[in-house]
């Protein structure tokens, strides 16, 4: 028996080569599993050189496969090459073939080798009057073995065993001992429907059938008559009776044909595809069916009882709705995203409490082990066209076929009674028109198509004809994006079933590029037994964050789970509900103090608590890896995301989720310096005084932009400083995530801004103000105004154990709203800490409508209020010297120099007289020496 992996239906036959002999098969005609059953003989080969090293080592034997043509040259198919052995009564096992380098089926064979030990004549079976001698040594090849201890000797001159059975003429058949044990076996199909079938010779496939073949035996489905109106078949089941291995390795496989009915009644082969391994479908159905009668006996002994018409569904429309918790403003559904995902410092007190969380799978969900891959009613078949899957382009996929099987053994006895069927109580086959809400939340790791190291992802989804493009809301510049969007779309199930979700990165003057894509089938998380329509929460609350969302309230879950396995439904009494042989009650249920007052009615409550017993789909996000048909084996990033699907069929759905992602909310925060104090004296004045030009700057991190500063206290000359100045500093800020979200660009050129979420700290520092050089730094103070460090009353209290508080004694500004008192800034010197000052602040956060309400200026400009600040009272010392003369003579010059200068006045005084009589006594001596005017006086 052979099966190859090429698609077409040849007429393959084998030519069997041992030494210099060559024999031939019969030829099994248009089959890809040919099974053969002859035994090939190669009788009376001559083996020289030494008999005992050659039968340690064998010739290979080389087994080729040829498709038969009648109108041409036949087309090899492959070629394998097989070691006989000496061992009696060999088993079967697979050979590889091989064509050139490619993979080309597989062989079922043995190859045994008999050594005889005396020659003889003998007579060649099925070719009588033809007589071969030899005297060296004899051996017998056989394709594949003819000894067995059941067979007879030839006589007693002979050492060879008889040949097996003919099937006709020169055909030998494979000895019983060889031959694998059959059994009668049934294989049920259920033929399901055809998906996504691909044109065939120009022409679109419209009235496709099944045809499905193993172990000799063929059944054929129904036609469908409009594939693209229904592509489900109207009969789904069809039981193949064959005769089939008890061994799985021996086991045929099953090879799936779809089959186009066109005019003129021809009937090509449009797709089909070799299912290998059997196991998993094999099943026990005398278990089932006692499993399912038990079932049965126990629903009848308590739903004949107790079930009462019309008390199995409730509308919760008519619930009160109840007064929201002021406390529960900043909860969202991203309070429960990040305490599922473990971010705790995201998600507020939300798991304080006591809300429910979700499943965030880091898998595709049709991965996750406890849902066999959503294949449990049927599975996917991909079907193939072409002579090989293992060439390097595209293997050809040209369809897919939904369905399944169960293998199970039937009576040898062929009067005896069958099992009972597997496949009975399907699902409607028809057209069901669903509602998909698509969630998408955010991505990781995506592959950057910029030439930043970034992309500008977006999403498009598509669903059948229906296309949506989320182009208009790109997300600059990031490889981690948070999209936070949900899409809704109508589809009619089974003819639009693959839902296609795609990144593309946005581009400006080029055509945007795919970054990679994921694909759902929704049709098999529709008819999953694991209710993949719409994941399970925790609770069952009909208000507040966690609010149903199901069409159907979990009684009615509970029902139609009942109903589609065929178990007994739950009997439900007054704070109690049975259900297969156990009580459940309030008791069972863990419901936290905080999430009790969103909570539904109790019978609901405990009907949720066993659905999630029963292992079904619950609330998640699942993590699906995108591709790119580019790169269709590298993954291009992750998307989180997941699908709630609901058919119109049971009614209107409930509200959806809100994941839009968190916008920032603006606030302002006021800080007003009022003092300094013990300040560094930098400089040193003209007069040789220490002093220091005092003035403070701040800012928010990730705002450096808008830096503000004080106006200078001039001539500090003991560290203090007056100011009276308001810092005024806008910002957004995400209170649940305590972040603040700063929009800038990453260059100069960038065209977009980025988003960065940065912590909300402030900074303050002291600096020197210099004229005629750069300013000196003196200190610093850094605060996280959600952990803040609590101000001390006075300057004298304020010191460096300040900045060592415990995190308990932290507060956070956005709780207190407004601290004033002194904290310390602080600096470097000599490898330690000492601190460069202390400054008196007041730090108040208001809201955009408190500003309205509220309003305060800048600095002490208008509007001066909520404080109004005075002019600070600085001393009069407090001056710019070459601004002001007077003061620099009165402060500066007279206050340190008061005597010198008055000993310099006198001194200069004393001298200016010295100097002008010293000037004038000469001139007067002479005067009064020479007298010129005393003769004309007495003349007179």
């Amino acid at each position: 028996m052979m099966f190859f992996s090429c698609c077409f239906s040849p007429d393959p036959y084998a030519i069997v080569s041992f030494l210099h002999q060559s024999q031939r098969t019969v030829t099994v005609r248009n089959t890809l599993n040919p099974t053969w059953d002859q035994t090939l003989i190669f009788y009376e080969l001559e083996m020289f050189g030494d008999p005992e090293a050659t039968m340690a080592n064998p010739p290979n034997v080389v087994v080729e496969l040829y498709d038969e043509d009648t109108y041409g040259a036949d087309e090899f198919l492959g070629r394998c090459v097989c070691q006989p052995t000496l061992t009696r009564s060999p088993r079967l096992a697979w050979f590889p073939i091989r064509c050139g380098d490619k993979n080309g089926g597989e062989l079922l064979a043995a190859f045994e080798l008999i050594r005889r030990e005396k020659p003889a004549i003998h007579h060649i079976p099925g070719q009588e009057g033809d007589i071969m001698t030899s005297t060296h040594v004899l051996d017998e090849l056989m394709f594949p073995g003819f000894i067995s201890e059941n067979l007879q000797q030839w006589p007693e001159e002979s050492d060879l065993p008889y040949p097996p059975p003919q099937r006709e003429p020169n055909v030998f058949m494979i000895p019983q001992g060889i031959k694998p044990v059959l059994q009668r076996t049934a294989i049920e199909i259920l033929a399901w429907g055809v998906r996504n079938l691909k044109s065939f010779q120009l022409a679109s496939v419209t009235s496709p059938s099944l045809q499905v073949e193993c172990g000799g035996t063929m059944v054929q489905s129904c036609v469908i008559r409009s594939v693209k109106k229904k592509p489900n078949f109207d009969v789904n089941t069809l039981i193949l009776n064959v005769r089939l291995p008890r061994e799985e390795l021996y086991m045929p496989p099953i090879v799936i044909k779809v089959i186009d009915n066109r005019q003129f009644g021809r009937k090509p082969v449009v797709g089909q595809c070799t299912i290998h391994s059997l196991e998993e479908y094999r099943c026990n159905p005398e278990e089932e069916r006692g499993a399912v009668e038990e079932e049965e006996e126990d629903g009848w002994r308590h739903e004949s009882s107790h079930l009462i018409s019309g008390d199995v569904f409730i509308d919760i429309d008519d619930e009160q709705p109840l007064v929201p918790d002021q406390g529960e403003d900043f909860m969202d559904w991203w309070s429960k995203f990040y305490a599922s995902t473990g971010e705790t410092n995201k998600c507020g007190t939300y798991l304080d409490k006591g809300f429910d969380t979700l499943k965030v799978y880091d898998q595709e969900l049709e991965k996750a082990e406890a849902f066999e891959g959503f294949s449990d009613f049927c599975q996917t078949f991909k079907l193939y066209r072409g002579k090989t899957q293992d060439e390097g382009d595209d293997p050809s996929v040209v369809g897919e076929f939904k369905g399944m099987f169960k293998i199970y053994p039937l009576p040898d006895d062929p009067s005896a009674s069958a099992p009972p069927r597997q496949f009975r109580k399907l699902p409607s086959s028809g057209i069901e028109d669903c509602l998909v809400r698509v969630y998408i939340i955010q991505s990781q790791g995506l592959q950057p198509k910029d030439t930043n190291g970034k992309c500008d992802p977006y999403v498009k989804i598509t669903l059948g004809k229906k296309t949506i493009s989320d182009h208009e809301n790109y997300i600059p510049c990031t490889l981690d994006p948070v999209f936070g969007k949900m899409f809704e779309l109508t589809c009619s199930l089974p003819l639009e079933k693959d839902l296609r979700v795609m990144l593309y990165d946005h581009d400006m003057l080029t055509k945007d590029e795919k970054i990679g894509e994921t694909v759902i089938d929704l049709e098999n998380r529709f008819l999953s037994k694991y209710g993949a329509m719409c994941g399970l929460p925790q609770s069952y609350c009909v208000s507040g964050v966690n609010q149903w969302r199901d069409q159907l309230t979990p009684r009615q879950l509970l029902l139609r789970f009942c109903e589609r396995r065929n178990l007994r439904k739950p009997v439900y009494e007054h704070d109690a509900v049975h259900f297969r042989g156990v009580q459940y009650t309030a008791a069972d249920l863990e419901d936290k103090n905080e999430s009790k007052r969103h909570l539904g009615p109790i019978k609901e409550r405990i009907s949720l608590h066993i659905l999630r017993k029963l292992g079904l789909v619950p609330e998640h996000v699942e993590t699906r890896p995108l591709y790119s048909p580019l790169q269709p084996d590298i993954e291009q990033g992750r998307l989180m995301m997941w699908v709630d699907l609901f058919p119109k069929s049971l009614g209107p759905p409930g509200p959806p989720f809100n994941v839009t992602p968190r916008k920032a909310k603006k606030f302002f925060l006021r800080c007003i310096i009022w003092n300094t104090s013990d300040v560094i004296l930098d400089d040193v004045s003209i007069s040789g005084e220490k002093m220091s030009d005092i003035y403070v700057k701040g800012w928010l991190e990730g705002h450096e932009h808008n830096k503000q500063k004080t106006d200078v206290h001039y001539r500090s000359l003991g560290g203090e400083g007056n100011f009276n100045y308001r810092f005024l500093f806008p910002f957004h800020y995400l209170p649940a995530e305590q972040l603040c979200v700063v929009d800038r660009k990453e260059h100069f050129w960038s065209i977009d801004k980025a988003e960065t979420k940065l912590a909300p700290k402030l900074t303050i520092q002291v600096w020197d103000n210099d004229k005629f050089s750069f300013d000196d730094y003196l200190g610093h103070l850094v605060m996280d105004l959600n952990h803040m460090l609590r101000p001390a009353k006075s300057p004298e209290k304020c010191n460096l154990h300040l900045l060592d508080q415990p995190a308990d004694r932290l507060v956070s500004l956005f709780e207190q709203k407004t601290v004033k008192g002194w904290w310390p800034c602080t600096c470097q010197k000599n490898g330690e800490k000492i601190i460069a000052g202390k400054v008196e602040m007041s730090l108040e956060i208001v809201s955009e409508h408190e500003q309205e309400e509220r309003p305060a200026g800048l600095g002490r400009d208008e509007p001066n209020m909520n404080p109004h600040l005075e002019e600070p009272q600085r001393p009069e010392t407090s001056f710019l010297w070459f601004s002001s003369p007077y003061k620099t003579l009165k402060f500066i010059l007279w206050r340190r120099f008061k005597w010198f200068i008055i000993l310099f006045i006198i001194l200069f005084l004393i001298l200016l007289f010295l100097g002008v009589f010293l000037y004038s006594f000469p001139n007067y001596v002479a005067m009064k020496m020479v007298g010129p005017f005393g003769p004309a006086k007495a003349a007179k």
